[in-house]
C-alpha cells in the first residue's frame, strides 16, 4: 500500500500487546491515569469544540471518547484501527456514550478514504509500533484540511526511575523496555517526534512532556498498571529471553512493588511526550 510521498506503510511491527479482554481493561485503567496528560496536550495543540477529528490507531476508543467530549455535540470523531477485536469493544462503548458524535472504521488509517478532510488528526501510542513512523505521518496528514492540526502523544521509556530504588519496579521497566526493543518497537518515540514530523514534511512541532510520579499517596495506581502490563507481555518476555517466569514471579509482582512504595520509594513513569503542528494553508 502506497501512501503520500511514495513511502510504503504496509510493513508494521508486530503488535505484541494483543487485544484480550484483560488487556482492554488494562488500557482502560491506563487511560484513567494518562488521559489528563493527553487532554492537556490536545488543548495546547488547539483541539476545541466543533472540530472534526480522526483518531489514528484508536484501539478500544479511550482517546476517541476523550476527544469526543472536547469537541462536543457539534463536533465529530472517527476512530480508525486495524484490530477488529479492539474496534468491537469501542463500538460497544459508543452505544452508551453520552455524546453521540463518535464512529469507527476498520483499516489502515493512512490508506482509508473519507468523504471530507479533518480539522485534526491525532494518535496516542501509535507511532512507536510502526516500522516507518515517518510514512505513517505522511499518510495520515493527507486527511487534514489546509491549516489542520496533527497531534501525537508517544512515550519515552528512558524516563522510568525510582528513588530510593524500588528494585521490582525498576526490573519491570527494564523487562518492558528490553522486550519492546527485541520486538522492534521504538521505546523512545516521544523524544523522536520532532525529527519524525520534520522528515514527514510537517513543520517542526511544538512539544510537551509530563510523567506520572507517586509514592504512598499516588504511586499504587501506576505500580498496578505496570504489573498488568507485565502480565500482558509475559509470554513475549519469556520467549525473547528477557526474563524467566521464576524471575518475574507474576503472582507476587504487584505485592512486591506495593511493599517497596510503602517502604518509601517514589516511582516515576516513562515520559509522556506530545508533539503537534499544522498542515500548510
Amino acid at each position: 500500500m502506497e501512501v503520500a510521498g511514495g513511502a510504503r506503510a504496509d510493513v508494521h511491527v508486530p503488535y505484541i500487546l494483543v487485544h484480550s479482554d484483560r488487556e482492554i481493561r488494562r488500557l482502560s485503567h491506563q487511560a484513567g491515569i494518562i488521559n489528563p496528560i493527553t487532554r492537556r496536550i490536545l488543548l495546547s495543540a488547539g483541539i476545541s469544540p466543533g472540530m472534526r477529528v480522526l483518531d489514528v490507531g484508536c484501539g478500544a476508543g479511550d482517546v476517541t471518547f476523550l476527544v469526543s467530549e472536547m469537541v462536543g455535540s457539534e463536533g465529530q470523531v472517527i476512530g480508525a484501527d486495524r484490530a477488529p477485536a479492539a474496534l468491537a469493544a469501542a463500538e460497544g462503548r459508543a452505544a452508551t456514550h453520552p455524546i453521540q458524535n463518535v464512529s469507527f472504521r476498520e483499516g489502515d488509517p493512512a490508506a482509508l478514504s473519507f468523504d471530507r478532510p479533518f480539522d485534526a488528526v491525532i494518535g496516542r501510542y501509535v507511532l512507536m509500533f510502526q516500522a516507518d513512523p515517518v510514512a505513517i505521518l505522511r499518510g495520515v496528514a493527507r486527511h487534514l484540511r489546509p491549516g489542520g492540526i496533527i497531534v501525537f502523544h508517544e512515550p519515552d521509556w528512558d524516563g522510568c526511575r525510582s528513588s530510593p530504588p524500588a528494585p521490582t519496579y525498576d526490573d519491570c521497566c527494564r523487562w518492558i523496555v528490553e522486550t519492546f526493543r527485541r520486538s522492534g518497537i521504538e521505546t523512545n518515540m516521544g523524544i523522536k517526534l520532532d525529527a519524525a514530523f520534520r522528515a514527514a514534511g510537517l513543520t517542526a512541532p511544538s512539544m510537551h512532556l509530563e510523567a506520572v510520579v507517586g509514592g504512598t499517596k499516588s504511586g499504587f495506581g501506576w505500580s498496578h498498571q505496570t504489573a498488568e502490563l507485565i502480565v500482558t507481555m509475559l509470554p513475549e518476555i519469556q520467549s525473547r529471553g528477557v526474563a524467566t517466569a521464576a524471575e518475574v514471579d507474576i503472582e507476587t509482582l504487584g505485592q512486591r512493588m506495593q511493599r517497596e512504595i510503602e517502604a518509601g520509594s517514589v516511582i516515576v513513569s516513562r515520559s509522556e511526550v506530545g508533539a503537534w503542528s499544522r498542515a500548510p494553508t
